[in-house]
Formats: structure tokens, C-alpha cells, sequence
């Protein structure tokens, strides 16, 4: 086929996998063809316009379904909308930007004018530090908001939102721990360990923690395959896992506000979501998981998860 251009070629020339074209593919934006003696997907020219278009504006950030309206779109308009927001962000970002600069020129300013080496008695430092602690907290400055207060809010409006990826969980049998504390989840611990250590599928994540608000404590639950009995569990519980979609997103860190910024972020998400809402049955609980416990000492920090329960509007609203 004539004027035609290769697969291998296009990630070549781009710096693209092929997994990408095929994503870009599968979402309308761009068409391959096939020769009947050729197995591989080719490109032609009006294609590879296209494709230029898809990267330019995907390293501006735009999102795949901006890129859909603008593609479908017969004039300018949505180009322009869209690119008009862009700039809008970016000009909401630089401007809390330079205020988060300024609030941190005022807080070297003010630990500037505190001389800390006059004395090395602990309880004077202490108190030099309580003094520049209420000073910061306190002061309003030009008749704005607290430093501190500020600063929170400020940072708040500039982190960086968590990736969500909507996957599904299979219905499956698992393992309960019940909502029992202390030696009841080191005897789980030590139950799921060793299933763990005889199964034979390696899929993960298998076990998920979530909590119980009627009764105030954590649940564990772990999936069990087909060949695991009462006699295998110790005494724990059988429970019928009804599986489904869940939104999720890692937490880099096991640490409160890292957890709390997620948390935050996949809730934030479901809720402006136009298609997805949180699935609140019995039984869909919002759960975490850690990732790969045994590679925490090699990544330095703790990875988990969390796992919340959605829907689709339209199925949400017949059940």
C-alpha cells in the first residue's frame, strides 16, 4: 500500500508505544488500515496529522475527552474553549505560585529577626521558638489571613490531584477477621499468610482491609481459592464477595495526610463524575490495600491503595 507508513515507524518517529496507538485507536481519534499481506496496522498521512495534534496536546495536558469534542467539533470553537481554560489554570497556578513564594519570603523574614545563638539553654529556645510559632499563627498581615492559615490553603489548591483508574473485582469467596483488635488480627495474619503460601494463582491485591462503622474497627478480608475449607481457616469466617468497579489510587506514603489527600481526591472525583457514583450497598466497602508489603524496605516508604465502590448512574439507580 502506497504512501503508507509502518507501525514500528510510528513509534520510532514519535516516541510512542504501540500499546498508545492502539489506545488512541480504540478511543475514535485516530484509524489504521490492514493489507491482507501485511499483518501489522499502518498509517497514512492524514492519520499522522492527527496523531502530531493528539501529542501536542497532550503534553499541554489536555484530556482525551477534550481531544474527542475538539475532533469532533466541525469549526474552532472547542479548540478555543478549551485552550482558553488551560491558560486560566495555568494563570490560577502562577498566581498561587507567587503567593506561596511571598508567604515563604515572610517566614525567613521573620525567623531572620530571631537570634537563635545568644543561648543554648533548651527551655530559652523553646521559648524563642513557641514566640515565633504565635507570631506566624497570629499575625494578620495587611489585613490578611494568617501566614500559616494561608499557607495551608494555598498548598491545598496547588496539589496535584490523584490518578484514579476505574478497574473491576471479581465475585469471589473470601475470609473475614470480623472486627475483633489485637490478637484476633495477628491470628488472621497468620492464617492468610500461610493460605498465601499454598495458593496457586499469584494475582494481586488478595487481601483488603475496610471499616466497620456499626461496630468501630478494621475488617480484613483475603480471597480464597476453591480448594480452601473451614479446616484451613482457623475459625474465621466464610463471606460471598460480590465484586464489581471501584475507583482507586496509590498513596506513596502510609501517612495520615497522604491518606486523607487521596481520600479526598477519589471521593472529589466520584462525585463530579458525569457517568460514575459511589456504590453504597451492603457489601461495597470503601477498602485499602497494601501494595507489595515484602518491597517496602527497597522503596524506601509504604505503598496502599484504596478501593472505593462505584457505579454506573443509570445501574445505581435501578438496584
Amino acid at each position: 500500500m502506497e504512501n503508507m507508513i509502518k507501525i514500528h515507524e510510528i513509534t520510532s518517529r514519535y516516541d510512542i508505544t504501540a500499546r498508545s496507538l492502539r489506545y488512541y485507536e480504540d478511543m475514535g481519534l485516530i484509524h489504521s488500515v490492514r493489507s491482507e499481506d501485511y499483518a501489522y496496522r499502518m498509517y497514512d498521512e492524514t492519520t499522522l496529522t492527527k496523531l502530531e495534534q493528539i501529542l501536542i496536546l497532550r503534553k499541554l495536558n489536555i484530556s482525551i475527552k477534550d481531544i474527542q469534542r475538539i475532533f469532533n467539533a466541525s469549526g474552532s470553537e472547542i479548540v478555543l474553549e478549551v485552550l482558553g481554560k488551560k491558560v486560566q489554570s495555568i494563570e490560577d497556578e502562577v498566581t498561587l505560585l507567587n503567593e506561596l513564594k511571598e508567604i515563604v519570603l515572610e517566614f525567613i523574614h521573620e525567623i531572620e529577626e530571631i537570634n537563635f545563638n545568644n543561648s543554648s539553654h533548651i527551655k530559652l529556645l523553646f521559648d524563642k521558638a513557641k514566640v515565633v510559632e504565635d507570631h506566624l499563627t497570629k499575625v494578620d498581615y495587611i489585613g490578611k489571613p494568617s501566614n500559616i492559615g494561608r499557607f495551608v490553603e494555598v498548598t491545598q489548591k496547588l496539589e496535584k490531584k490523584p490518578d484514579i483508574r476505574v478497574i473491576e473485582l471479581p465475585a469471589c469467596r473470601m475470609v473475614t477477621s470480623g472486627v475483633k483488635q489485637g490478637n484476633n488480627h495477628k491470628r488472621f495474619d497468620k492464617m492468610w499468610g500461610k493460605l498465601d503460601a499454598k495458593r496457586k494463582d499469584r494475582f494481586f491485591p488478595r487481601d483488603f482491609m475496610w471499616w466497620d462503622k456499626e461496630n468501630n474497627g478494621p475488617v480484613w478480608w483475603y480471597a480464597v481459592e476453591d480448594w480452601v475449607t473451614d479446616a484451613d481457616t482457623n475459625g474465621f469466617k466464610f463471606v460471598d464477595f460480590e465484586g464489581g468497579m471501584y475507583a482507586t489510587a496509590i498513596v506513596p506514603d502510609f501517612d495520615y495526610n497522604e491518606a486523607l489527600r487521596a481520600y479526598n481526591g477519589i471521593k472529589d472525583w466520584i462525585t463530579k463524575h458525569q457517568s460514575f457514583v459511589l456504590d453504597e450497598r451492603s457489601g461495597h466497602e470503601t477498602m485499602w490495600h497494601v501494595v507489595a508489603p515484602d518491597i517496602t524496605s527497597f522503596l524506601g516508604y509504604r505503598q496502599v491503595e484504596y478501593f472505593f465502590p462505584i457505579c454506573i448512574k443509570e445501574d445505581c439507580t435501578e438496584q
